[in-house]
C-alpha cells in the first residue's frame, strides 16, 4: 500500500510530472487522430476502387479484344466467341456458380473535343464502352451517377426529355446563326449542334465505318465542371450540361486509323475520386464497338463474386482455363490495384513511426525526471531500506510511477485524439477561415469532408506502446534507486 501512496503523493506534488503528462498525451492524441484520418482516406478509397473495378477483370492489351474459342473438337474449324457467349461459357463452366454478374466492356483511351463559351476544348479521356443494365448488376456504376442513382430499374443512356429539347433548343440557335431558313432536323446522323466540333475529311476519319448516329454518353463529373472561388464561396459550373454534344476521336480498325463518334451528355458519373471523375466517360458498348470496328468483341470482362473472399482464387483459377492466351490478364481489384494499396500501407506505417518518436519524448522526459527524483530522494530512499523496504519494493515505487504517468497521459491523450476525431471537420473549417487556406482542399477528391475511421485495436496498441514506453524509461532511475545501500544514503544525516 505505501508504494501507491507514494506514487500518488509524487504525481500529485511534482508538477514536473506534468510535463511527461502532456507529452504523452499530445503523442497518443496525435498517433489516434492521424491514424484515424489515414483510415478513412484508405477505406473509403478501398471502397470507390474495389466499386469502379469490380471483384475480378479479365484483361486484355491487343487493341482488337479479348479472343475466346468455341470448343469445336476439330481445331481448325473453330470460331471467336462475341462477349455474350463468353459470358454463357463463364457461367456453364464450374466457376458459374460462384459468380453473380458478368459485364462485357472496351476500354481505351480517346480524346473528348466540345466547345465552351465558343473555344474548342479537347481533352485525353478514357472511354468506357458498356452494357448499362449488366454493368449496374456488377456494381460501383449505378450508385454513382448523379440523376439516375435513386431511379428504379436498371441505367441507360437515353435522354431525357430536357436533355432532347436542350439539344433541338442548340440546333434551331445554330441555324438561326448560320442564316440558313430550313427547319431544325430530327436527332440522327445530320444533326448539326452549334457545341458540335467542325466536321473532319469523313473519308480520313472513319476508316471505312459507317458514322454511328448521335448517341448518350456518361461523362465524369470533373470533366462536365469546373470549381472556382467566389467571394470566398467555391461555386461549380457545368461546362457540358445534358443535351450538349460531344466528339469521341479514339483508334479503330486494323491499322488503328482516327474513327470518331458524337455523343449527348444524357448523366455524370461522381466517385469523388478525382482521377476517375477527370478520366472516364463511358458510352454505349454496341456503339463504340461499330466507331472501332470491333463488332463481337470486348478488352475485358468486369466480374461480381457472390463471395469474394471464398471464392477469388477457385474463380481466378476457373477463368485461366477458359482464357488460355498469354494476351490475356486475370487479376482481382487488389491485385489490379496492388502498387497503389501496397504505398497507402507503406506511408502509414512510416507515418506512424515517425509520430511515435513523440512518445519517444515523452519517454526521455520521464528518464529525466525520474533520475532528479532519485537524487533528491536520497534520504528517503535510505530510510525505507534501513526500515525494512526491498529491493524490488523500491524499485516498483518508481516502476509504477512510470505507469501511472504513461496511464494518465494514455487516457487524456485519447480523449483529446477521439474529440479531435470526432469534430476535425469542424476544427479544418475554423482553422481555414483563420489562416485564408484551404486545410482540406476539397476539389481534389470532391469529399464533402475528411473522411475518418476510428479503429479499436489501433487505439489499443497506440495506447499499450506508450504505457510500455512510459514504463520502460522508468527501469534505469528504479533500477539505481533499488541498488542504493542505507548506510551510503544516512552517511551525512
Amino acid at each position: 500500500m505505501y508504494k501507491l501512496l507514494l506514487c500518488v503523493r509524487y504525481l500529485q506534488t511534482r508538477y514536473l510530472a506534468l510535463i511527461c503528462i502532456v507529452s504523452v498525451m499530445l503523442g497518443v492524441a496525435t498517433l489516434i487522430v492521424v491514424n484515424a484520418v489515414m483510415s478513412g482516406f484508405s477505406t473509403k478509397l478501398k471502397d470507390r476502387l474495389h466499386g469502379v473495378l469490380s471483384d475480378i477483370i479479365v484483361h486484355s492489351d491487343r487493341t482488337d479484344g479479348i479472343e475466346v474459342l468455341d470448343d469445336n473438337p476439330d481445331p481448325h474449324k473453330r470460331r471467336p466467341l462475341t462477349p455474350e457467349q463468353t459470358v454463357a461459357k463463364i457461367m456453364a463452366s464450374p466457376a458459374g456458380d460462384m459468380i453473380e454478374a458478368i459485364s462485357p466492356t472496351i476500354d481505351t483511351f480517346a480524346i473528348l473535343q466540345f466547345r465552351y463559351r465558343g473555344t474548342v476544348i479537347a481533352k485525353p479521356v478514357q472511354v468506357i464502352g458498356i452494357d448499362p443494365a449488366s454493368r449496374a448488376r456488377v456494381g460501383g456504376f449505378k450508385e454513382f451517377l448523379v440523376r439516375q442513382r435513386d431511379l428504379p430499374g436498371a441505367p441507360t443512356f437515353d435522354l431525357t426529355p430536357e436533355a432532347r429539347q436542350r439539344h433541338t433548343d442548340n440546333v434551331k440557335q445554330y441555324t438561326l446563326r448560320e442564316g440558313a431558313n430550313v427547319p431544325a432536323p430530327k436527332l440522327g446522323p445530320l444533326v448539326k449542334d452549334p457545341n458540335a466540333i467542325p466536321e473532319p475529311d469523313e473519308n480520313a476519319m472513319t476508316g471505312g465505318i459507317e458514322k454511328p448516329q448521335l448517341h448518350g454518353i456518361i461523362l465524369g463529373f470533373a470533366l462536365a465542371h469546373y470549381r472556382f472561388d467566389q467571394d470566398g464561396v467555391t461555386v461549380e459550373e457545368a461546362m457540358l450540361k445534358p443535351g450538349d454534344n460531344v466528339r469521341i476521336t479514339t483508334a479503330g480498325g486494323e491499322e488503328l486509323k482516327p474513327v470518331f463518334g458524337d455523343f449527348l451528355v444524357t448523366d455524370y458519373l461522381k466517385t469523388e475520386m478525382s482521377e476517375y471523375d477527370r478520366n472516364f466517360v463511358y458510352v454505349p458498348l454496341d456503339q463504340l464497338q461499330r466507331i472501332r470496328g470491333m463488332l463481337g468483341r470486348a478488352t475485358s470482362f468486369q466480374i461480381k463474386l457472390k463471395h469474394y473472399d471464398r471464392d477469388k482464387v477457385a474463380v481466378s483459377r476457373e477463368l485461366a482455363k477458359i482464357f488460355d492466351s498469354p494476351d490475356v490478364h486475370i487479376a482481382t481489384w487488389e491485385q489490379h490495384q496492388g502498387p497503389l494499396l501496397a504505398a497507402i500501407d507503406v506511408e502509414r506505417a512510416i507515418l506512424n513511426l515517425l509520430l511515435f518518436m513523440i512518445v519517444g519524448v515523452a519517454g526521455f522526459s520521464i528518464l529525466a525526471i525520474f533520475s532528479m527524483i532519485v537524487s533528491e530522494k536520497f534520504r528517503d530512499i535510505g530510510i525505507m531500506k534501513s526500515l525494512g523496504a526491498s529491493n524490488w519494493g523500491v524499485m516498483s515505487i518508481f516502476l509504477g510511477y512510470g505507469l501511472l504517468l504513461g496511464t494518465v497521459g494514455c487516457v487524456a491523450g485519447t480523449g483529446l485524439g477521439l474529440w479531435i476525431t470526432a469534430n476535425i471537420n469542424e476544427i479544418e473549417m475554423f482553422l481555414s477561415k483563420q489562416t485564408g487556406v484551404a486545410v482540406f482542399p476539397r476539389d481534389v477528391y470532391y469529399f464533402k469532408e475528411i473522411p475518418t475511421n476510428v479503429e479499436p485495436l489501433r487505439v489499443a496498441a497506440v495506447n499499450a506502446g506508450a504505457v510500455l514506453i512510459a514504463a520502460a524509461f522508468s527501469l534505469l532511475p528504479a533500477w539505481r534507486a533499488a541498488r542504493l545501500h542505507p548506510v551510503r544514503a544516512l552517511r551525512f544525516e
